[in-house]
């Protein structure tokens, strides 16, 4: 039987369960964003890069300019913490990954004081 986003977080200890339902939800958010940019019907794979970029504009629509503090609330600090949480979901069966996908694809793929302070724009509309 497969553990719970919960108890996969309770047991890792570094990173809220919070942060596990983020990425998790924001896969498929990523995903559907990608296929309506490039107007296709078939879902295919993601980049680490894609995905961390991904997660970046879903915490800027849920959270604004309180992104950052709401990820580094979570133990959330780095494109790197959003592989880890990647790698530990496809660990329990959450997720899935390629032969070719590393870890290492997470790494330094923005800053987050970055993207989501120094870049970060009011959508006025």
């Amino acid at each position: 039987m497969r553990k719970t986003i919960e108890e996969i977080a309770s047991e890792d200890g570094r990173y809220s369960a919070d942060a596990l339902k983020f990425v998790y939800e924001g896969l498929g958010a990523t995903i559907q964003k990608i296929k309506e940019a490039a107007d296709e019907d078939q879902p295919h794979h993601i980049t680490g890069a894609e995905f961390s970029r991904g997660l970046a504009k879903l915490a800027i629509e849920r959270w604004g300019r309180l992104s950052r503090m709401v990820l580094n609330h979570w133990g959330v600090r780095t494109t790197r913490d959003l592989g880890e949480i990647v790698y530990l979901m496809i660990r329990h069966q959450w997720m899935t990954a390629q032969e070719t996908d590393t870890i290492e694809d997470f790494d330094d793929v923005y800053d987050f004081q970055q993207i989501f302070e120094k870049q970060f724009q009011f959508n006025l509309n």
